[in-house]
């Protein structure tokens, strides 16, 4: 896209964190912004923040899981402004599963693949055929993660195997949109490696009744500040991004077309660069690290 300013852009998980940041970056660039996000009261408070600075931003409850409730987003979102331009699958969360993995829940799995793989199939087949339609220059962002789209984190599977699952499915979205010659852009973003502060480890709050805990926890859900405390104590140096920041690198690689929405990192390039040696050379992958504590 050569520029933002007119356009329309729908971005899920946009209540808060990283969602939030990049719905206020493309208002600023002068397009008009529909924030979806499961939360109704979190969804609520921040249109009304956005809107009290002059940005144009509406709001939709909506339910990634569900792919009526994404279809009902779309339908706003073209009632409202006639177009999208740019959709932003960006909703995501953390299971807080316990345990090694043949010990977690299968609800766990289940509402992590519902809403990080499903979330952003449900946001395709919505949206993508729209986009068509138009004919107008278009973009898609992906959400994935260094945590299983670069190298995963052996205590994390159901976060790394569907933020994987959406770097395959951002690979193959890209191929097919190039086949039919359209004009809809394709990216997977990977915010960087130390987005702690994002909300992902509140998502406990978001868990519907379909995809409820079976049993009770053992334990209390790991906190931001626990997993700082863990990673310091593992000898981890911790330099956050903002959102802020990730907002921008969305807004350029939108511009440029660029597919992999990437941060410099010497950790992130080191992780690609061991997986790949581990796979030419077919030896175990010894690469693989453990979440600290």
């Amino acid at each position: 896209m050569k520029s933002l300013a007119g356009k329309v852009a729908v971005v899920t998980g946009g209540g808060g964190g990283l969602g939030r940041a990049m719905g206020e970056r493309f208002a600023a660039e002068g397009m008009k912004v529909v924030l979806a996000d499961v939360q109704a009261p979190l969804l609520q408070a921040t249109v009304e923040e956005c809107r009290a600075k002059g940005l144009e931003i509406s709001g939709h409850v909506t339910d990634v899981t569900n792919q009526e409730s994404v279809d009902a987003l779309r339908d706003f979102t073209l009632s409202t402004y006639g177009a999208v331009h740019v959709l932003c699958n960006n909703a995501g969360i953390g299971a807080g599963a316990e345990g090694r993995m043949w010990e977690h829940e299968l609800n766990d799995w289940k509402w992590a693949i519902a809403v990080n793989v499903m979330g952003v199939i449900h946001g395709i087949n919505s949206f993508v055929p729209a986009m068509l339609a138009h004919g107008e220059e278009a973009h898609i962002v992906n959400t994935s993660s260094g945590n299983g789209g670069v190298s995963p984190l052996s205590g994390t599977p159901q976060y790394a195997a569907t933020k994987a699952a959406v770097v395959t499915a951002s690979e193959c979205l890209y191929a097919q949109l190039q086949e039919v010659e359209s004009s809809i852009g394709v990216s997977v973003l990977f915010p960087g490696p130390n987005m702690l502060r994002t909300g992902l480890f509140e998502s406990w709050r978001s868990r519907t009744d379909e995809f409820a805990k079976q049993r009770p926890r053992k334990t209390p859900y790991t906190t931001v500040e626990q997993l700082e405390m863990q990673m310091k104590a593992a000898g981890h140096a911790i330099a956050y991004t903002a959102v802020e920041e990730v907002a921008e690198m969305v807004v350029d690689g939108i511009l440029r077309n660029q597919f992999w929405m990437m941060p410099n990192s010497e950790r992130g390039d080191n992780s690609m660069r061991l997986r790949y040696e581990s796979m030419k050379s077919r030896s175990n992958p010894t690469y693989l690290r453990q979440v600290p504590g």
